[in-house]
């Protein structure tokens, strides 16, 4: 079997990287190891700009299913307790979306069918190969598949990463937690099923630190950790006893463990590919960089690195990408993990229950400087990915680079914003001022020009793919070069 492209897992990574590839045309294969979806709960919510990219795409408005969007509470740093206010960002959404992992995932994988891609559950990959003209791929039920490129977005334990011996940089972990899906004979006191922010569920007792949040009808979404017993290996099974032990440590043993439905363990290791591609594989989410899972950023880090992926990798087997378009995969998204990285370590120092008095004295510093607005709008930029601006190489105009915000328009076919012009996943100029000679001449076929009639900007903005502007400017100098250097050369009359 050939396809042009073959993704190797289908979590939120995978199956967001898919849909961009089906949108633009091009056959895709994802191929899943579980056969079944993954029962276990992760992230609870999206983060805003994970909803925003949804948005782009007319996606998010039927994944939440008139669920009102108003109200929510805010994400945290290191469970301080001052919710992130995401609302100086210019977004719709200031907090978190109440959208579950695996509803985000099933939801996807939906699309992606309907779409005509293909998701083949229950293969397992056991070894990859590639030529200068294509990857061949190996599965443990005797298929041998073939494409032009594969992407790796099979976690943080990859097999393609291992199978093609990639080195995965970084620090290993120093401390093991579990967390488990579990019902409960009572509710513990002061856990209600009504929206409290991140720092009200942490509790720490008797050598335990846990977090305790209800999933609705009785179940729990418990994480734990002891602060002095030995940490188990990754792959040993999470037992009935010590789940117990810490719930009791800390809610006291009146309220006892009925059942675990899924349980793991995670770590606080902190790793990162040196290069996000090698020959004609990319890596991208949990494949291509770890961290330790505080603050909800996983899943946003690797939905935008299918949405920076998707569209390059789309023009590259159209024939339309430009010279070097799939280079800058990596030095878009490579520095922006980097980061992520590294606040959450930070938030890991902050978080330790067993730094004691030192520890409460800087959580105590940072909980005062969390309530100044700057430091504020600082770190939930930070935590939601609003805030990230792709160095686009010499260009001055302070929009350049960053995300474009879903602005209300009038437009010539009446009202709208700028979320709703981009479902097709093409590109975007925007033109503010009808006297403005910015035009897409020669590119029509890739990039759609909308005339804006009421809106206090001037001049043109032209808007890649996924939704990072890439020229801005009140006349037409520069426009020729961005939109040969994003969408490659004009086509002749």
């Amino acid at each position: 079997m050939r396809t042009q492209v073959i993704v190797v897992g289908a979590g939120p990574t995978g199956l967001m990287l898919a849909h961009e590839l089906v949108l633009a045309g091009v056959s895709t294969l994802v191929l899943e190891r579980l056969t079944e979806p993954n029962p276990q709960s992760r992230a609870g919510s999206l983060q805003p700009r994970t909803a925003e990219v949804l948005d782009l795409r007319g996606l998010l408005a039927p994944l939440v299913d008139g669920v009102p969007l108003t109200g929510l509470i805010g994400g945290h740093f290191a469970a301080l307790p001052v919710p992130l206010d995401c609302t100086p960002w210019q977004t719709r959404y200031p907090a978190p979306v109440p959208v579950s992992q695996g509803r985000l995932e099933q939801f996807l994988e939906q699309r992606v069918i309907a779409g005509g891609g293909e998701v083949r559950r229950g293969t397992e990959v056991v070894a990859v190969s590639q030529t200068e003209h294509g990857v061949q791929v190996d599965t443990a039920a005797g298929d041998t598949l073939h494409a032009d490129y594969l992407v790796a977005c099979d976690g943080a334990h990859s097999t393609v990463r291992k199978h093609l011996g990639m080195a995965f940089p970084g620090q290993a972990a120093t401390v093991r937690s579990v967390v488990a899906d579990i019902v409960l004979t009572d509710r513990p006191v002061g856990t209600s099923e009504g929206g409290r922010h991140f720092s009200e569920m942490v509790r720490g007792a008797n050598g335990y630190w846990t977090v305790l949040h209800p999933l609705g009808e009785g179940v729990y979404r418990f994480i734990f950790g002891s602060l002095t017993e030995p940490n188990p290996p990754r792959d040993q099974p999470v037992t009935e006893a010590e789940t117990r032990a810490a719930l009791h440590a800390v809610y006291g043993p009146e309220i006892d463990l009925t059942e675990i439905r899924a349980a793991s363990r995670f770590s606080d290791a902190s790793r990162q590919l040196t290069d996000y591609r090698t020959g004609r594989v990319f890596f991208a989410g949990d494949a291509a960089h770890i961290h330790l899972p505080v603050g909800g950023q996983g899943v946003n880090l690797g939905v935008q690195d299918a949405m920076n992926l998707g569209w390059k990798l789309a023009a590259q087997l159209t024939g339309r990408a430009p010279a070097g378009l799939l280079d800058t995969y990596q030095s878009e998204r490579h520095p922006v993990a980097a980061g992520v990285l590294a606040n959450t370590r930070a938030q890991g120092v902050l978080l330790n229950p067993g730094g004691a008095a030192d520890v409460a004295a800087l959580r105590e510093l940072m909980t005062g400087l969390l309530r100044l607005p700057e430091v504020n709008r600082h770190l939930s930029g930070m935590v939601s990915g609003l805030d990230i601006r792709y160095d686009l190489g010499g260009v001055e105009d302070e929009l350049v680079g960053r995300r474009m915000p879903d602005l209300d328009l009038v437009a010539a076919g009446g009202a709208d914003r700028v979320a709703a012009l981009s479902h097709a996943g093409r590109g975007l100029l925007l033109r503010f001022d009808e006297g403005s000679p910015a035009t897409v001449e020669g590119w029509a076929d890739r990039v759609d020009q909308v005339e804006v009639k009421a809106v206090e900007q001037r001049g043109a903005v032209l808007v890649r793919p996924d939704g990072h502007v890439c020229w801005a400017g009140a006349g037409e100098s520069g426009l020729r070069a961005a939109l040969s250097r994003w969408f490659g050369a004009p086509t002749e009359r």
